[in-house]
């Protein structure tokens, strides 16, 4: 079974392109199969149904931001240099997989209501490591000890969200990744000691 991977893989991929440039409602499960090169059969030994297609695009590239924020949070570095490179991370993974930005920024979101919620449920392992980050900024005390950590990372999120969904909505004519300093220190001003 070495192929089986790969081939969901595939599927995965060819989703994340099919969705961006037809919407989640026009992309049908047989053009999904177009493009990942394979028969409309395949998707079902890999997937239940095109939700479960979503779900599965989703858990997939949310491993990257959580590997990535994983790495960056051992090394030893300031918060601000941290949260610089969470900033950056987020920003670059998405302007490198331009229809993934359009997925995640546009698409998840027209989801019925129990796809979201279980789209939130991935998403929680990232938010529990920006917690980390901002507990560590706390304990180091190079953020604020009165700061509220919970609408800190909704602050963090939230802001990196809506930086991309602009970017996204402006056809992603400028350089993403060039924002990450500025966002990042205005963030930094917000949590720090007063």
């Amino acid at each position: 079974m070495k192929r089986t991977k790969p081939k969901y893989k595939q599927i995965v991929d060819a989703a994340v392109i099919v969705i961006a440039e037809n919407g989640y409602h026009q992309a049908q499960v047989s053009k999904i199969a177009k493009e990942a090169g394979v028969a409309d059969g395949t998707i079902y030994l890999y997937f239940k149904n095109k939700e479960d297609i979503l779900i599965s695009v989703f858990r997939e590239k949310m491993a990257i931001f959580v590997e990535n924020i994983n790495e960056i949070l051992t090394k030893d570095l300031s918060i601000s240099e941290k949260l610089l490179q969470v900033v950056e991370n987020h920003f670059r993974v998405l302007q490198n997989d331009p229809h993934l930005a359009i997925v995640t920024q546009l698409e998840l979101r027209q989801s019925n209501k129990d796809l979201r919620f279980q789209i939130n449920n991935v998403l929680k392992e990232y938010m529990i490591l920006l917690d980390q980050l901002l507990e560590e900024g706390v304990e180091k005390n190079e953020l604020s000890s009165e700061l509220d950590l919970r609408l800190a990372r909704q602050m963090l999120f939230g802001t990196m969200d809506e930086t991309i969904t602009s970017w996204v909505m402006n056809e992603q004519k400028y350089d993403l990744i060039s924002l990450a300093p500025k966002v990042s220190n205005m963030l930094l001003r917000g949590y720090q000691q007063r």
